[in-house]
């Protein structure tokens, strides 16, 4: 790991920064920094409606370059975030996978969240499932998170899925209407999925 940076304190949540942006590396994928190069196939999944499909909207390319750019200045800033998940010899750039501080307030915040995104291509593959598990055990190992949360619409079947596979709890009393969509949009409602330290640790030693 890179010389770590000052402890950085998020709505009462104290999150460890790092002087450079981590990579992460498992047997089939590569979470890193996001590339100029991978902006093309960014705003392309982003103008996909199957990609899109449980979003208010496609993005367009401004819209898709404003997105990546921000989450890369977040890894910039702090080390780590949504990386850029790349499957060496298949897919030079396939969406994201990683971790992130929720940009509005909720009942069950502060929190850090786990999340993907991949391109169509990239589905069905076990892709977000093997990366969302590197970036969970970066979560408990490296930045001794007391919790990870996960979000997503109800009918969003494959995320519930991913979710599950990591061994994440639908917690029912923290469903939340998501404030940064419309009002009128028919999946306001989000559902929330948690996971502890103890409970990842025991899981990954089964």
């Amino acid at each position: 790991m890179p010389d770590q940076a000052p402890l950085t304190k998020i709505r009462s949540l104290v999150v460890r920064t790092f002087a450079s942006p981590i990579e992460l590396r498992t047997r089939r994928v590569l979470l890193r920094q996001w590339k100029d190069s991978d902006l093309d196939r960014w705003a392309a999944m982003n103008a996909d409606t199957e990609v899109r499909k449980y979003f208010p909207k496609l993005l367009d390319r401004t819209e898709a370059d404003d997105e990546a750019n921000r989450i890369r200045g977040n890894i910039a800033q702090r080390g780590w975030g949504m990386w850029a998940i790349e499957i060496p010899g298949v897919h030079a750039f396939a969406g994201f996978v990683g971790l992130s501080l929720p940009a509005f307030e909720a009942p069950w915040m502060p929190a850090v969240e786990i999340g993907w995104r991949l391109s169509r291509d990239a589905w069905h593959k076990g892709y977000a499932t093997e990366g969302a598990v590197a970036a969970m055990n970066f979560a408990f190992d490296e930045l001794d998170l007391p919790e990870v949360v996960a979000m997503s619409v109800p009918t969003n079947t494959p995320s519930h899925q991913v979710m599950e596979r990591l061994g994440m709890t639908h917690d029912p009393s923290a469903n939340f209407d998501h404030p940064r969509v419309p009002a009128d949009w028919p999946l306001k409602t989000h559902i929330l999925h948690r996971i502890s330290p103890a409970t990842w640790k025991a899981r990954r030693s089964t």
